[in-house]
C-alpha cells in the first residue's frame, strides 16, 4: 500500500526524493531493532515520514522493546509527535458499506484530534510486579497542563477552519486527569470565541458517535480515549482501509511541521503480499503529508479529488466490492487514482 501511495505522490510531486527504510517487523526480521539507527538518521534528515504498518502476531508475547510497534512508540516520543489527526469521511457512493443506515452516515466528515505523547501510554511507573506474593500490574495516567494546552490549540484552530464546532471528550466525573483536561479546555476556549465547545464524557461520546455521527465536526481527547474513539469513528465508513492519519510534532526544517503519516488499519497479515489491500488510506495519508509538512495544499487536494472520483466512478477494492462488481487490486486502484489526477 505504501508503494502504491508513493506512486501517486510521485505523479503529483516528481521533484521530491523518496527513500525507503526498514522499521518494525521488517527490521526485526533482519536482526535489527524495531527502529534501527540508520532509519532514525534518515528521519532526522527528512521533511516527513510516510509510514507503513508494523504489528505482527508472532511478536505479541514479547516485551514492548522487542515488538514491531515499539518503533512507533519511539518515533512519537522522540520527535514529539503530540497531535494525531484522523479524518473520518464517507465518500459519495460508499454509504452502503457502513454498518449504519446510509442516511445516518451520508456526508459524514469529522476529524478526531488525539493527544499522542502523554497519558496512560507514557506515564510512569508502568510495570508488572509481585507484591506480597500476588502478581499485579500498574499503568500511570498523568497529564500536565502544557500538554493539554498545545493539543487544544491544534484542535481549536482546526475547528475554526472547518465548521467551528469542537467536542472535547473526557471522563471528568471519575478521573482527576479529566478534570484538569476540562478546565484547561475551558481556558483555551476563551481564545476562540467563534468556536462552539461541547464537553462529553467518553462513554456518552462513544454512544453518540453511532447515533448521530453527522453532528460531530472536530473531536479532541486524550491518548487512550482517542485511540478507541478514532477506531470506532473509522468503522462508521464501512472500511478502515479508507482512513488516513497524521501525527504532527514541533516545527522542523525551514519552520515546517515534521510529521508521520500512516493508514490506521494495521498490517493485516492474512492478506499481506496478495495485492488485494485497499491503498486509499495510504494515498490519503500521503495527501496529508503534502498539506501539513510540505504546505502543498494544491497537491493534497488533487490527490483527494482523484480518490473521490475513483469511488464516484464505481471503482472498489475487495473489501468494498458488492455482488458481481469487480474488485480492483491494490495496484489497479492506485492506477485509477493516477488516471484521475
Amino acid at each position: 500500500m505504501t508503494r502504491a501511495a508513493v506512486r501517486v505522490v510521485q505523479r503529483v510531486r516528481p521533484d521530491l526524493d523518496y527513500v525507503e527504510a526498514a522499521v518494525g517487523g521488517d527490521a526485526l526480521a533482519r536482526g535489527l531493532p524495531a527502529l534501527p539507527d540508520q532509519t532514525r538518521a534518515l528521519c532526522d534528515e527528512s521533511a516527513a515520514v510516510l509510514f507503513g504498518s508494523v504489528g505482527l502476531p508472532e511478536y505479541e508475547s514479547k516485551p514492548l522493546p522487542e515488538r514491531p510497534e515499539y518503533a512507533l512508540f519511539l518515533l512519537r516520543r522522540d520527535y514529539e509527535l503530540f497531535a494525531n489527526l484522523r479524518p473520518v469521511r464517507v465518500f459519495p457512493g460508499l454509504e452502503e458499506a457502513s454498518s449504519l443506515r446510509p442516511e445516518i452516515v451520508r456526508g459524514l466528515d469529522l476529524v478526531v484530534v488525539r493527544e499522542l505523547t502523554g497519558g496512560i501510554y507514557y506515564g510512569k511507573p508502568k510495570e508488572q510486579r509481585t507484591v506480597d506474593g500476588v502478581d499485579e500490574a500498574v499503568d500511570t495516567m498523568i497529564y500536565r497542563a502544557p500538554e493539554i494546552e498545545r493539543i487544544a490549540h491544534v484542535a481549536f484552530a482546526l475547528a475554526r477552519a472547518r465548521r467551528k464546532h469542537l467536542t472535547s471528550v473526557d471522563k471528568q466525573n471519575i478521573l482527576e486527569t479529566s478534570r484538569l483536561w476540562r478546565r484547561v479546555i475551558g481556558t483555551i476556549a476563551r481564545e476562540y470565541p467563534d468556536v462552539h465547545v461541547e464537553n462529553l464524557l467518553v462513554d456518552t461520546a462513544a454512544m453518540q458517535l453511532v447515533q448521530r455521527p453527522g453532528d460531530f465536526d472536530v473531536i479532541v481527547t486524550e491518548n487512550m480515549f482517542g485511540d478507541i474513539l478514532s477506531d470506532e469513528a473509522a468503522i462508521l465508513t464501512g472500511s478502515i482501509g479508507t482512513l488516513p492519519s497524521a501525527s504532527l510534532g514541533t516545527l522542523g526544517q525551514a519552520g515546517r511541521q515534521f510529521g508521520l503519516y500512516e493508514p490506521i488499519g494495521g498490517t493485516a497479515p492474512s492478506i499481506a503480499g496478495s495485492g488485494v489491500a485497499n491503498p486509499t488510506a495510504s494515498i490519503l495519508s500521503a495527501a496529508m503529508l503534502l498539506r501539513h509538512s510540505l504546505e502543498d495544499e494544491q497537491g493534497a487536494a488533487r490527490i483527494e479529488r482523484a480518490v473521490e472520483r475513483a469511488y464516484a466512478d464505481g471503482l472498489r477494492t475487495a473489501e468494498l466490492a458488492r455482488g458481481a462488481s469487480p474488485a480492483l487490486s491494490t495496484g489497479a486502484f492506485a492506477d485509477a487514482v493516477i488516471e484521475r489526477l
